[in-house]
């Protein structure tokens, strides 16, 4: 038998917990989880539930308190700073619900951000940003900025942003939240394409059941532990 591969990301036995005053919080209580290369996954919750929690751990802007939370293999529990980061740019693409474009920058230049800070040269940048831009329908929108943009528009720019570094794993927080349900849909058809044609794990935070209904598995999350994932059986 060959080897099992390495998961996009591993998260076990994992705890957030936070001080606020006096009060501890306990956000996460305990998550393990683990979501492979390819795969389309919704994590679903009420707020407060602790899903936007998880996002920030698994993507690596926050960590966890205890447990153990691997990205491509390489454990980041105990990682610094600067590590982390090397590890967010290398392999996790982000799309935020506000799309998080620079305002004065063109889609161009906002798409191939994440490669100024891998130290990719201008003409190199600039080949894969106008490719990432084409492959999710805006080639002919490099040049405009974000106000010249419908709010689909944004954020399908904000997904080719998260894409140009060919990441394995795609991150989603409510990324149909500002957009109407024609624009929603548009996007949500291009995650389902990205990960069916290019095998990117695509992980979605929605509380939309019509969005995680789009996924092929969904992990209910309730009071920081996970209720349900659908691969695995109630917990």
């Amino acid at each position: 038998m060959g080897e099992q591969p390495v998961p996009a990301l591993e998260a076990v036995d994992v705890t957030r917990t936070y001080r606020r005053g006096a009060e501890e919080v306990h956000a996460l209580r305990g998550v393990s989880l683990r979501i492979d290369t390819g795969e389309y996954v919704a994590i679903i919750g009420p707020s407060g539930s602790g899903k936007s929690t998880l996002m920030n751990l698994l993507g690596c802007l926050d960590r966890p308190t205890s447990g153990v939370l691997r990205i491509d293999g390489r454990d980041v529990t105990g990682m610094s700073d600067t590590e982390l980061a090397l590890v967010r740019n290398a392999s996790v693409g982000f799309v935020f619900q506000s799309f998080q474009l620079l305002s004065r920058t063109s889609a161009l230049d906002n798409v191939a951000l994440p490669l100024v800070y891998r130290g990719v040269g201008r003409s190199e940048r600039v080949e894969a940003a106008r490719a990432a831009l084409e492959s999710v329908g805006l080639g002919h929108r490099v040049d405009h900025r974000p106000a010249q943009l419908s709010g689909g528009e944004q954020q399908r720019v904000a997904i080719a942003r998260a894409l140009v570094g060919q990441p394995r794993l795609l991150l989603a927080d409510e990324p149909t939240g500002n957009l109407d349900s024609r624009s929603g849909a548009e996007v949500m058809d291009l995650f389902d394409r990205l990960n069916g044609d290019r095998g990117v794990a695509v992980v979605l935070v929605t509380h939309d059941r019509d969005v995680a209904a789009r996924a092929r598995r969904e992990i209910h999350v309730r009071d920081g532990e996970v209720a349900l994932d659908t691969a695995t059986g109630v917990l």
